[in-house]
C-alpha cells in the first residue's frame, strides 16, 4: 500500500517541485497540498494521512507549533530554507529535515526513512510486536520516551550529551555514549569510534575504515577497527584484507 502524503507550504515553487519529486517516487501517493496549516489541519480531521511535508515559516500558524498542536502524528519530513530549525524539529520527532533547495538524491533519502518506518508501524499492529525489545530514555526534564532497538541507527557522542537516530526521529538525551551502549545488547550494537555506537543490522556497506548507514559514512577510530571488522563480517581480521 502507497503512503499517503500531503504538502503543506506557502510556497507555490516549492509545492510544485515537492509534487514532481512524489510523483516520481514510486510508493508515494500524493493526496492534497495546502499553503496554510490550518487548510492542512481540516484536511486531518477526515482524511488518512500518513506522512507531511512541512514547511516551518508560514502565516498564521507556522510548522513547528502545528506539530506542537495535533495529538496524533503522521510521519514529518520537514522542508525549510533554513537550517537553524533542525534541533527544535527533532525535539517534535520529525522523520527527517530537508534544506531547500532539495536536491533529489536527498528527496529520495527521507523518503526511503519514510517507507522503512511505515513498514515498521504496520508490523507494531501484529501480534508478535509485542516481543519487540525497547528501552526508555529521558528526553527533558518530565518526558521519557519509549525507543524500540530495531529502529536505532547510530547514537552519537555530544560530550555529556547523546543523540539517537532513530527510523522516527532524532533524540537528544542526557547520558554519556559509554553509559547507553553498554545498555544495548552486544550483539546488536558496537561501539565504532569514542564519538559513535551503531546498530550493527544497519550497516549498508563496509569500505576500508568506515561503515556506510542510511546514505552517511561513519569513520571507524584506529582502536576499534579488528573488533569493529570481526563483528561485522563474523570473519577473524586475518581471513579478510580490507
Amino acid at each position: 500500500m502507497a503512503i499517503r502524503c500531503i504538502v503543506i507550504d506557502d510556497e507555490p515553487l516549492a509545492i510544485n517541485v515537492l509534487k514532481n519529486y512524489i510523483t516520481q517516487t514510486r510508493g508515494l501517493e500524493l493526496l492534497s497540498t495546502f499553503s496554510n496549516a490550518l487548510d492542512g489541519t481540516e484536511f486531518m480531521r477526515n482524511n488518512k494521512v500518513d506522512l507531511i511535508f512541512l514547511d516551518i515559516n508560514m502565516p498564521v500558524l507556522d510548522g513547528l507549533n502545528f506539530l506542537k498542536s495535533i495529538n496524533v502524528k503522521p510521519l514529518v519530513i520537514i522542508t525549510t530554507a533554513y537550517e537553524e530549525h533542525a534541533v527544535e524539529s527533532y525535539e517534535l520527532e520529525v522523520l527527517d529535515y530537508l534544506v531547500k533547495p532539495i536536491p533529489f538524491h536527498r528527496f529520495v533519502m527521507a523518503a526511503n526513512k519514510a517507507f522503512r518506518m511505515h513498514t515498521i508501524q504496520q508490523k507494531s499492529s501484529l501480534p508478535e510486536a509485542a516481543d519487540r525489545k525497547f528501552i526508555f530514555v529521558k528526553i527533558d526534564k518530565k518526558k521519557m520516551k519509549k525507543i524500540f532497538l530495531d529502529e536505532i541507527t547510530v547514537i552519537e557522542s555530544l560530550k555529556d550529551y547523546i543523540k539517537i537516530n532513530t527510523y522516527s526521529g532524532k533524540y537528544i538525551v542526557h547520558q554519556t555514549l559509554s553509559s547507553f551502549t553498554d545498555e544495548l545488547p552486544a550483539d546488536k550494537f558496537i561501539r565504532i569510534h569514542r564519538s559513535y555506537t551503531i546498530s550493527v543490522d544497519k550497516i549498508g556497506a563496509l569500505e576500508g575504515n568506515s561503515v556506510e548507514i542510511e546514505g552517511y559514512r561513519y569513520t571507524i577510530g584506529r582502536s576499534y577497527f579488528n573488533e569493529v571488522r570481526s563483528k561485522i563480517l563474523n570473519k577473524p581480521p586475518e581471513d579478510d584484507n580490507l
